[in-house]
């Protein structure tokens, strides 16, 4: 197993099949986003430490996001950038399992993040009272850093089921990165272990936390309904409907990509659904924030005229 596992050094992703000037023009258009991300994010970050009104707990988890959007893209958007370039340029094998590694940990500790913070919208609204007691600092930090060492954790797990798999056949990916349902199907042995383990990974994360979070919305929304100034339900509002924005796109292209059927002719289409996913949803994610949401925007406004003056 060993001795095949070293044949394959090097992998070819394949993709999209177009000419070279459709590639240009998406190398142009990907790099163009890639930068917006990284600023918009990074913006949201500088923020978010510079500005004494944002340091509460539903900004600081909003910082742990916007630097896992950050670490999620460049996890594979140069290396898609580098394949639109040079489409045959081969990715050596420790390359492709780092970059694999990477992707689900990042994806990992993004679904985490979101059912923190919307856990933190649900006490912010139903127990408001409470709010300062329950959300401590030493609360937020144990949930931030339990996000990150799950996200990672579960992310080495499939790692160790993917490094002892011999790899002696085709070197070809048929995808823009090293996507781990895509590298599996490059194994010379049986991956029924490795593809079950990514089924239930993906109910873990996804499912799970999926369904706590639309129960915990159902409960702010109720709690929203019985406020009865309109000012203050619509600053309700207005706090969720940012993570409610960032959870749909993040939870619904996830789900279909890796709980959905992988039969049929959907498997190109779930390509360029993860393209989405991986290039558009992190470069949205700051412009959702910042557009609307209030505290941002006045924070925004705060820095811009300390700047001119």
């Amino acid at each position: 197993m060993e001795r095949n596992q070293t044949s394959v050094t090097e992998f070819i992703l394949l993709g999209f099949p177009l000419d070279t000037k459709t590639q240009m023009l998406l190398f142009g258009l990907f790099s163009l986003f890639y930068v917006l991300t990284l600023l918009g994010n990074g913006v949201i970050l500088g923020l978010i430490s510079l500005d004494s009104r944002l340091h509460t707990p539903m900004y600081f988890f909003l910082s742990h996001l916007a630097i896992v959007d950050m670490a999620y893209a460049c996890s594979m958007v140069p290396q898609m950038l580098v394949n639109l370039l040079s489409p045959a340029k081969p990715v050596s094998f420790a390359g492709c399992i780092t970059q694999t590694f990477l992707f689900l940990s990042f994806a990992h500790t993004e679904c985490l993040l979101l059912v923190v913070m919307s856990y933190d919208r649900y006490v912010a609204i139903c127990h408001p009272l409470r709010y300062s007691v329950i959300m401590s600092w030493r609360v937020c930090i144990t949930l931030a850093v339990t996000s990150w060492v799950f996200g990672v954790l579960l992310a080495l797990v499939h790692l160790l089921l993917l490094l002892p798999l011999p790899f002696c056949g085709p070197q070809q990916v048929n995808h823009f990165f090293c996507e781990i349902i895509a590298v599996l199907k490059l194994a010379c042995a049986d991956t029924h272990i490795n593809e079950t383990m990514v089924l239930a990974g993906a109910v873990s994360v996804l499912v799970g936390p999926f369904s706590s979070i639309v129960v915990s919305y159902i409960h702010i929304l109720c709690a929203i309904l019985k406020i009865r100034s309109g000012e203050g339900r619509q600053k309700a509002f207005s706090t969720c409907s940012s993570h409610l924005c960032v959870f749909g796109l993040f939870y619904g292209i996830a789900i279909i990509m890796y709980v959905g059927p992988r039969h049929g002719d959907s498997k190109e289409g779930k390509k360029y659904l993860l393209l989405f996913h991986s290039l558009f949803n992190p470069m949205l994610n700051p412009l959702i924030y910042s557009l609307r949401n209030r505290e941002v925007k006045a924070a925004l406004k705060r820095m811009l005229h300390k700047e001119r003056s």
